[in-house]
């Protein structure tokens, strides 16, 4: 079935298979969790942890887009961003030692340490993706600096970070398994060390599955996965690499173990949607902005323990705590609207980038990120023209040209990549990057050449 014929098959069938995926695993109805819903007098939205009784906010800080400047993370600012959402109620502040250059657990720490430690949680992983963090030894390391990186003595949810990449089954015995890892890691859970262990989700799903099928052995306490009305039914059109999201949280709903979403936006592309779906969305409720609808839905499946959002200016953090502090979980009638607008988005032939920066830095210096970010919006809106004949050419070639110029310094575009490789093998959306890149400098020359 090709991309088309799916996207007609779901329109008709409606998503009526949605409502179980807003079910927990006991049939409760919905916005009615396992996990609970209770609040403070800061309005949060708190779900329980059934293991560990914990009281986890429904949005989670994702400390992977810090505010930067010449490379360096603006630890002032991140300081007031951590000390604005524990005033209003955000607990769970989610880091690795990858984020942010290699800087996000240092930052992270610095904010926190401030604050009586039981007032938070902390969230980090075993980012052990280089072959040269795969031996024990240096595994081992990589998990030491993160406590002292953080200055604490334990970690309150550690992951296996980005199970399922590069050739899955292979690639994760080699990181885990092989070198002993996961048992190591189980005896610190069992020392205390680490309070809650789980792991999170990318590309095959194979190995996902076999680890929920080992379940009775490892008790997995969470596992994060990327949620979004996007992916939610079209995760395997976007990338063929990825899977449905109301797959993964079916199957640990199943299970009764809690899901932490990552990538509620998927990359910013959820709060910068095409014109004409704004224009729905502000319709449907003219009072909420169009990246609160993403974080309602995320929010609103009951088995979600917290929701990451990676926010770089107070704005960001405002506009979430509208969306989650309290929640007021969706409807069907609305979950079954987000659909639509997911089949309409389908539409739009957008690269899946989710702006995490696996790939970055480039030996090279090409901001991919920013590239594939300025290319998605022009097509989202309709800055790309095909053709000279479109009639309206000029404002679009323009406005793609220039914006170009702005979001991406001359020295940083995609007519510098050699083609090196080095960073799809790090892309979780398994995007091709390379061929990405030429496929846009090649549309940029001839925009330039006018010779579309």
């Amino acid at each position: 079935m090709d991309r088309r014929d799916f996207l007609k098959t779901a329109a008709a069938a409606g998503v009526a298979a949605s409502v179980a995926g807003c079910k927990s695993a006991g049939g409760d109805t919905l916005g009615h969790s396992d996990l609970g819903m209770t609040s403070n007098e800061t309005g949060m939205t708190y779900r329980t942890n059934p293991k560990t009784g914990e009281k986890v906010s429904l949005l989670g800080f994702g400390m992977m887009r810090l505010p930067m400047e010449d490379d360096e993370v603006d630890q002032e600012t991140v300081n007031e961003f951590v000390d604005y959402a524990l005033e209003h109620g955000v607990n769970y502040f989610d880091t690795s030692p990858v984020y942010c250059q290699g800087k996000s657990e240092k930052a992270t720490g610095e904010a926190l340490k401030r604050h009586p430690r039981e007032s938070y949680y902390i969230a980090t992983k075993l980012s052990n993706f280089s072959k040269d963090t795969w031996p024990r030894e240096a595994a081992i390391q990589m998990y030491h600096d993160s406590f002292e990186n953080l200055g604490v003595d334990y970690i309150d949810y550690y992951l296996l970070h980005a199970i399922g990449t590069g050739d899955g089954m292979a690639e994760f015995n080699g990181r885990y398994i092989e070198n002993g890892m996961l048992d190591f890691l189980l005896e610190e859970r069992e020392a205390g060390r680490i309070r809650n262990l789980g792991f999170s989700y990318h590309g095959d799903v194979k190995v996902f599955d076999w680890l929920l099928l080992k379940n009775d052995k490892y008790h997995w306490d969470f596992v994060q996965i990327q949620l979004n009305y996007l992916d939610w039914k079209y995760a395997k059109l976007l990338n063929k690499r990825n899977t449905a999201a109301e797959y993964l949280y079916g199957q640990l709903s199943q299970l009764g173990i809690p899901a932490v979403i990552m990538e509620p936006l998927l990359g910013g592309r959820l709060a910068s949607v095409p014109d004409k779906i704004v224009a729905q969305m502000k319709q449907r409720d003219p009072d909420r902005s169009v990246a609160s609808w993403a974080f309602r839905f995320a929010g609103t499946q009951p088995d979600v323990l917290t929701v990451l959002s990676g926010m770089t200016r107070m704005e960001h953090i405002e506009d979430n705590l509208k969306s989650l502090a309290p929640l007021e979980p969706l409807g069907q009638e609305d979950l079954d609207f987000l659909q639509e607008i997911a089949a309409q988005m389908m539409e739009f032939d957008t690269i899946p980038c989710t702006d995490c920066k696996y790939c970055m830095p480039c030996p090279y210096g090409v901001n991919i990120p920013e590239i594939f970010k300025h290319y998605n919006k022009c097509l989202n809106d309709d800055n790309v023209p095909a053709s000279r004949q479109d009639p309206l050419y000029r404002k679009a070639r323009r406005a793609f040209l220039v914006g170009y110029d702005r979001s991406v310094p001359k020295l940083r575009q995609a007519n510098h990549c050699i083609g090196c490789g080095r960073c799809a093998h790090h892309c979780p959306q398994r995007i091709p990057i390379p061929s990405e890149l030429r496929r846009i400098d090649a549309y940029v020359e001839r925009l330039k050449q006018e010779k579309l």
